[in-house]
């Protein structure tokens, strides 16, 4: 059980804070809940090994300007933000901004848990996971012309309809580069590809 791991969920909607409250704590974790950003950063205090999952859109201050705050205060916490689905650009942003992972709408409570499993992984190793800037260089070395050029759009944000146009190309083509730069990439998820091209320095096209 992770009782010493106290997770913050941020979001404007009642029923999402009561149904992540009741699955993270199922799970063993300490879990606070907040309907705005404003009211997060009035009650946070340094504390257990925490993490926080962050609506990217809520009133007031979004998930974007809690980001931003959070590290101008200084706050070491990793940040998962949610968006809604076709958001990509959005959670490429908070990604560039500092969060460590994203979580598109609709999610599965397996993908959450994988999700803060490997924030806390992140936060207990110092950020350090994942491979070697090194080892992710080499990998976007091997990959050719075109699956660099799909690998710059994923990070714009772009989804596979604009990079085909974008490219002259079809989406299935698209598609089918995509799976082998996903494959070569050895990345399991979108986000996880995501971070990988920024550890290599790719942020534009």
């Amino acid at each position: 059980m992770s009782t010493d791991r106290l997770i913050y969920v941020v979001d404007d909607d009642d029923a999402v804070r009561d149904s992540l409250h009741a699955l993270l704590e199922a799970k063993g974790f300490q879990v606070a809940t907040y309907d705005s950003a404003e009211a997060f950063l009035k009650a946070y205090q340094p504390g257990p090994p925490c993490c926080a999952v962050v609506d990217i859109r809520m009133p007031g201050m979004d998930g974007m300007a809690l980001l931003a705050r959070v590290k101008e205060l200084g706050i070491g916490m990793p940040i998962i933000v949610v968006t809604g689905h076709g958001d990509i650009a959005l959670a490429v942003r908070a990604m560039k901004a500092g969060a460590v992972d994203f979580i598109e709408k609709p999610y599965t409570n397996d993908t959450i848990l994988d999700v803060v499993g490997r924030a806390f992984a992140a936060a207990q190793e110092h950020g350090h996971e994942g491979p070697a800037p090194a080892e992710v260089a080499a990998r976007v070395a091997a990959l050719t012309p075109r699956e660099r050029e799909v690998l710059e759009q994923l990070v714009i944000g772009n989804p596979n309809k604009i990079i085909a146009h974008e490219m002259k190309i079809s989406p299935r083509t698209v598609e089918i580069h995509r799976a082998n730069l996903m494959k070569k990439m050895q990345a399991d998820s979108l986000s996880h590809l995501v971070r990988m091209a920024l550890t290599a320095g790719i942020r534009t096209a």
